[in-house]
């Protein structure tokens, strides 16, 4: 059965051609990514010559109630967003019945492709700040009752060390403004593997035998702390106030950091 979707998906999720008109607004460059739903595009607006994205829902997924759903969601989410740190909402459209939606285009690799293909690393001092502009980011969404739920290095753009958030696609708005426990820390818990992972680039191993990264990792007790509650090692964060705290923390520890 999951051969027989695939092949399905294979002929009807074909992207669209560079130089195809969307929308009589938008033509299409190439294509910049895909996604289990979603095929995501580098577009021209015509009329200014911005380059802007466009995100498209698979055609195989159209006919799927739930999937359109989810898609119309993540269009929801992205409305109820102004931040400079995250693509800005454009609209949305239909093209020969499909769904799409328009966002600013951010000109920068992802960290994983950073990370992977530019041998980027990252030290303790340089990785606790790239979790500060990200917990910044997070607070920003909390504070909307939004909660990413996809927080990983593929979706965040860095550029000129400054970070951008992007694919709001698993994205909750809490329409009740109710807070919810397992959805906030979801999010910390994205936040610990992530700064988990940046430090891990700067790390060689010495050690045929893989210890666990309390052992492999040299690390300042106060980042050791602030990563252990955010993985739910240790008592789980209850509110990003209480992150910044020890943030700050294990970046006082850290030579040379103001400002901070």
């Amino acid at each position: 059965m999951r051969t027989i979707r695939k092949l399905y998906q294979f002929f009807v999720d074909k992207p669209i051609k560079t130089g195809e008109l969307l929308n009589n607004h938008y033509e299409v460059l190439k294509v910049i990514g895909t996604g289990s739903y979603g095929i995501v595009y580098l577009c021209e607006e015509l009329e200014t010559r911005e380059k802007v994205v466009v995100k498209q829902l698979r055609p195989s997924k159209s006919s799927n109630r739930k999937e359109v759903k989810m898609f119309e969601s993540e269009i929801s989410v992205l409305r109820k967003l102004s931040h400079d740190k995250i693509p800005t909402f454009y609209g949305s459209f239909l093209h020969k019945k499909q769904l799409f939606y328009v966002m600013s285009f951010i000109d920068s690799d992802n960290l994983e492709d950073q990370i992977f293909f530019s041998n980027l690393t990252f030290n303790e001092k340089e990785s606790l700040l790239i979790l500060y502009q990200l917990l910044d980011l997070v607070d920003y969404l909390h504070k909307k009752h939004i909660y990413h739920q996809d927080l990983r290095i593929p979706n965040i753009l860095l550029k000129n060390r400054e970070l951008f958030l992007i694919d709001f696609g698993l994205s909750i708005h809490n329409d009740e403004g109710k807070e919810t426990v397992e959805m906030r820390q979801q999010d910390y818990y994205d936040l610990g593997d992530i700064l988990l992972y940046l430090l891990y680039t700067t790390y060689s191993s010495k050690n045929k035998k893989a210890l666990p990264w309390t052992e492999e990792l040299s690390l300042e007790n106060e980042t050791v702390y602030l990563l252990k509650r955010l993985l739910q090692i240790d008592e789980p964060y209850s509110n990003t106030s209480e992150i910044f705290t020890d943030l700050h923390a294990a970046l006082s520890k850290q030579t040379g950091v103001t400002g901070t």
